[in-house]
């Protein structure tokens, strides 16, 4: 089956940004674990949500219950998915992940046969200025959904994670990795295939980079890039949401798997194609790194094991179980590290 092509931006061709990649058309694993089941998906409105519940859709499941904090967008992936958005319908549920009697509540009345977690705070400067945040949201609220989908006998999680997960820097990256943690030691407690998938960056993901860039080109303004070496892994919305599916496919209790996302690119080239896209004349600007961010990132942690037992493009790791009860000692995210380190 193959992957949907990204709908892109007015000027812009997504996948062209890229340059050669791996195509990933051919990979169709088994989704039975998919079909015929109950799917819930968390930040169901956010870019990778709805992406998924449109996919997932492709899979014949028996229903997908789209949660989100935010009405706005629960009623645009409403649209998109069922073809109305009267938002009066058990497909949408208004909730938010921090809250743990309610999303208890939630996994106890629905009993969803599979959950995917893509509920999150993502973006990486904002969490090092409100960490707390990340942390709220993040961490407390990846383990409120794993407690209520252990306690609700929910048989597949997959947890969606980032590279910025592998060895931290930030506050985003060490959520996102204790998010991983926390899924691991639940899988392993419960003997469930609770999973976690990591990839890099999204293009054209609501409030990334390419949006961004486009703004700025159409205005006239220059664009900012942090360093002139500085590289990414990228994806189209499409083709993590597609890997995303099929890997959670062949996933081991608490296992880790990292997607095949070709070499990284160059911010700066994909900040120049972008200017010569949209037939703009802004220039380019170097601000430096931010607090927390990498030069380049990594996929794979220091510790890590990587296997690829099932299909070459998919990497199996193994991350350091964290118990749920190791976080009471640590109300903030500003000592996530700490925690990391035991």
């Amino acid at each position: 089956m193959p992957i949907p092509s990204s709908p892109g931006l007015d000027g812009v061709d997504i996948e062209a940004l890229l340059g050669d990649r791996p195509r990933h058309d051919e990979l169709e694993l088994a989704v039975d674990f998919v079909r015929g089941q109950s799917v819930l998906v968390t930040g169901a409105g956010g870019s990778i949500g709805s992406e998924l519940c449109r996919q997932l859709m492709r899979f014949e499941p028996a229903e997908i219950i789209m949660l989100d904090r935010d009405e706005t967008a629960l009623q645009h992936v409403q649209v998109s998915v069922a073809g109305h958005g009267l938002l009066d319908t058990r497909d949408v549920v208004l909730a938010d992940i921090r809250d743990a009697t309610t999303i208890r509540d939630i996994m106890l009345d629905r009993r969803p046969d599979v959950v995917f977690h893509a509920a999150a705070l993502k973006h990486l400067p904002m969490l090092e200025q409100y960490p707390d945040e990340g942390w709220k949201t993040n961490v407390l609220g990846t383990r409120n959904v794993l407690a209520a989908a252990a306690g609700a006998g929910v048989g597949t999680l997959v947890n969606i994670s980032t590279d910025k997960a592998a060895n931290p820097t930030s506050i985003l990256g060490s959520t996102k990795r204790m998010a991983e943690r926390l899924t691991a030691w639940t899988a392993a407690e419960t003997g469930r295939a609770y999973v976690s998938v990591r990839f890099g960056n999204v293009l054209g993901s609501r409030g990334s980079m390419v949006p961004l860039f486009a703004d700025l080109i159409r205005a006239g303004r220059p664009v900012t890039v942090t360093h002139p070496d500085a590289t990414r892994y990228f994806m189209s919305i499409p083709e993590a949401c597609h890997l995303v599916i099929q890997a959670a496919a062949v996933a081991q209790p608490g296992e880790v798997l990292v997607l095949d996302m070709g070499q990284p690119v160059r911010i700066l080239d994909i900040a120049r194609r972008m200017v010569s896209a949209l037939g703009g004349s802004s220039d380019i600007v170097f601000s430096g790194l931010r607090p927390g961010e990498k030069l380049h990132e990594d996929l794979i942690g220091r510790g890590e094991t990587e296997r690829r037992p099932v299909h070459p493009k998919i990497s199996h790791a193994s991350v350091p179980p964290l118990a749920p009860s190791a976080l009471d000692a640590a109300p903030r995210a500003n000592v996530a590290p700490v925690l990391l380190a035991a």
